[in-house]
């Protein structure tokens, strides 16, 4: 990594297209009237990491870690994310994900629902720099898999002794994280959500995997 820059400017898929996929998202809230495309609206007006910190909010409430959701908790993590939903509009939802009339849904497949669209070149160069990143090959990133792929003495803080490396490498992680729960660990469904929403943020398929080829040095 040469600059810490230009990967921060891949992290926040750069600032510029940030604000106009969340002006765009705004308008597209007033004017689409289903519920799963307005919770997805809802998500990318926060930017490229409304997505993946949806996704968080409701991994933390899965106690029993059998990614599933009942009803009380779908509304209850709607509500802790600050989702503008009616509860009829969320049963709604609900139910359309609960095929088999359970009670219960597949908190992997609403994910997967609620991502917006992506080709099948921008998946592949996504995984790609997570399997990069993912130096131990374990599924998940961590400070230890940093060291050697991300340079932090580019880092203006490390460079004027206000940080030490493992903080340059926490605060990169943090980017990832969500703002609530940060753990300094990143799974490829964190990766890909977060990218999902950098994704939304750009038109091209060809600039986006160029700019993820250039900041990961694919």
């Amino acid at each position: 990594m040469e600059t810490v820059t230009q990967t921060a400017g891949i992290m926040a898929g750069t600032s510029r297209h940030d604000r106009e996929m969340a002006v765009n998202a705004k308008k597209q809230l007033s004017v689409c009237t289903d519920p799963v495309d307005r919770l997805r609206m809802q998500c990318l007006a926060r930017g490229s990491s409304g997505i993946k910190g949806l996704g968080r909010t409701f991994r933390i409430m899965d106690d029993d870690n059998n990614r599933t959701l009942d009803v009380k908790e779908f509304m209850k993590g709607l509500n802790d994310y600050g989702v503008l939903i009616d509860k009829d509009e969320a049963m709604t939802m609900f139910q359309r994900f609960d095929r088999d009339n359970s009670g219960l849904i597949d908190f992997d497949e609403f994910l997967l629902t609620l991502r917006p669209p992506m080709s099948n070149a921008r998946k592949e160069v996504i995984m790609q720099a997570f399997r990069k990143l993912d130096k131990t090959g374990d599924g998940v990133i961590t400070i230890e898999d940093l060291s050697g792929v991300y340079n932090a003495k580019y880092h203006p803080k490390y460079q004027n002794g206000e940080w030490t490396e493992e903080q340059v490498f926490r605060k990169f992680l943090d980017s990832f994280d969500s703002p609530y729960d940060k753990d300094g660990k990143v799974t490829m469904e964190e990766f890909l959500n977060y990218y999902c929403g950098v994704s939304a943020s750009i038109d091209s398929d060809v600039y986006f995997i160029l700019m993820m080829k250039n900041a990961w040095k694919l």
